[in-house]
């Protein structure tokens, strides 16, 4: 149902270009190549376990931990799609 001046969809392609657009940004920050030995962070060694499971792997769990903790900066609202951002 298509409301005001939008079309029919265009509520759900909104949503699905917002979940493309993270998933992109995911995969993009998935490690890869050949993983690291030691910690990046903190030089600690790293399990060989971890080692196998997360290729490319470069920071201890401990480390890894921590940075996942920080702010993205990503509000997770995909201006392309929204009203405002046409209208500018």
């Amino acid at each position: 149902m298509a409301g005001g001046w939008s079309r029919d969809g265009a509520v759900q392609e909104q949503i699905d270009s917002t979940v493309e657009d993270a998933l992109a940004r995911s995969r993009r920050q998935l490690p890869g190549g050949e993983s690291a030995q030691h910690c990046t962070e903190c030089g600690e060694p790293i399990p060989q376990a971890r080692r196998e499971a997360i290729r490319g792997v470069r920071f201890c769990i401990t480390c890894q931990a921590e940075r996942d903790k920080r702010p993205s900066g990503h509000s997770g609202y995909n201006r392309r799609g929204s009203k405002d951002s046409q209208l500018r």
